[in-house]
């Protein structure tokens, strides 16, 4: 948030060290949005993050399986899925929805997905209901995650927290919404 960053990790040591093997210490499901690429975000370095980006942290099997992996396979304690102020998508959905005009080609495939948090953010109400769909999609990813059957049982073990943040592009500040550890 305040600019001043270290950028870590991001030499052709740190390259040579991580090669061979890798174990990133968390976890980032975000958007596509170019605004919001979680490597700069959190200033990590090579390593440091499995990163998974698709429109409105949608996802699907293959998505679902990619954030899995990290858990799974190497302990990675973290899962962040990170929704943004603005996000296009959200609203490109919200309109689509709202409107009843689906959207052209596999982009109606991202306002199916959408659906749950536009029913949430027009009972929610509020005075903009597309930031309030971009946050309710952030918080019910992460549930539907924590939940997920194999993540599940390291949720509960406390080895794995599932974590619904919110960024903002004004301030660069990101606000944890659901799953925080105690």
């Amino acid at each position: 948030m305040s600019g001043h960053l270290q950028h870590p990790d991001r030499d052709p040591d740190r390259r040579q060290l991580v090669a061979q093997q890798q174990e990133p210490f968390g976890s980032v499901l975000s958007c596509i949005d170019s605004r919001v690429p979680p490597e700069l975000l959190f200033d990590t370095g090579l390593g440091d993050l499995y990163v998974m980006r698709t429109g409105a942290q949608t996802v699907d099997p293959v998505v679902t399986g990619s954030v899995e992996y990290g858990p799974m396979t190497s302990g990675t304690p973290l899962v962040v899925v990170l929704g943004h102020q603005r996000c296009g998508a959200v609203k490109a959905a919200y309109q689509s929805l709202r409107d009843g005009k689906p959207l052209p080609g596999n982009l109606q495939a991202i306002v199916t997905a959408l659906r749950p948090a536009y029913e949430q953010a027009v009972r929610e109400g509020g005075a903009d209901p597309v930031e309030t769909m971009a946050r309710a999609q952030a918080k019910l990813t992460a549930t539907a995650l924590r939940s997920n059957e194999d993540l599940a049982p390291l949720v509960r073990k406390g080895s794995l927290a599932v974590v619904g943040a919110y960024y903002s592009l004004d301030t660069g500040k990101v606000e944890v919404l659901s799953g925080a550890p105690s």
